[in-house]
């Protein structure tokens, strides 16, 4: 059995809620030691080791990351000692504002650029050299990087994230680390009833319902191990079948 201090150690972005609290109750239950990156706590397991952080402003990621960085280079997470550094960066925060042509806002563009993209830059640069060889990077992107009306700032920056991907997943690849993107589609979560969606309500996929969490998360655990050892550079579609109209 894994002792604690021999446990794989993950950071997580957003694991307060949605797709990024089903992926930290995921790894938590598998044995997983997690940092998490998230404005609130909110419903996380306790011995989920929480660091306070705003992703759309920058001195606020900076602090959280420099204090995962004291956590991991210190050997402490959850009270374990160790020095295996960092098994798997699992970047989940998300933002969405939809608005069409004539309407565009550049603060919710900005806001969703710095979640999505700034932040996962930030993060996978500050952490990359304490990524153990044959460690994990996964990037929550969405179905609508290839661009849906009314949503074209938020699929732009969710694209961007596949480039990412492909350009780390080439940097990384002598190391054995893997990189890749799991894009869902319409997902059963509190992002659903934000008020700026309203115009644009999501449309049933045609296996006839939303995807649930929980299913996000069976498919970045399964990127996370051994199973996905020969997978990088990858932009993984969960959706329903959303994307085949």
């Amino acid at each position: 059995m894994t002792s604690p201090s021999d446990a794989p150690v993950a950071v997580v972005t957003g694991g307060s809620s949605g797709i990024g609290l089903a992926v930290t109750q995921a790894l938590v239950g598998r044995g997983w030691r997690l940092i998490s990156l998230s404005r609130s706590r909110g419903p996380q397991p306790v011995d989920v080791t929480w660091v306070p952080c705003d992703l759309t402003d920058l001195t606020s990621l900076q602090q959280g990351l420099a204090r995962v960085t004291d956590l991991v280079d210190g050997g402490r997470v959850d009270g374990g000692l160790g020095d295996r550094g960092v098994d798997a960066v699992v970047h989940c925060a998300g933002l969405l504002r939809s608005a069409y042509l004539g309407s565009l806002d550049a603060r919710d563009g900005a806001a969703m650029w710095a979640v999505h993209v700034r932040a996962a830059e930030v993060l996978v640069d500050r952490l990359a050299e304490r990524l153990r060889d044959g460690g994990r990077v996964v990037l929550v992107g969405s179905r609508t990087m290839t661009g849906v009306a009314g949503k074209s700032q938020y699929a732009a920056t969710k694209a961007a994230l596949a480039a990412l991907a492909r350009s780390w997943a080439s940097e990384l690849a002598p190391r054995a680390i893997t990189v890749n993107v799991v894009a869902p589609g319409p997902t059963r979560t509190a992002m659903l009833d934000d008020p700026a969606r309203a115009a644009t309500p999501p449309q049933v996929p045609p296996l006839g319902r939303l995807v649930e969490p929980g299913e996000v998360a069976d498919l970045v655990l399964f990127l996370l191990q051994e199973t996905g050892a020969m997978i990088t550079g990858q932009t993984l579609v969960l959706c329903g079948g959303a994307s085949l109209a």
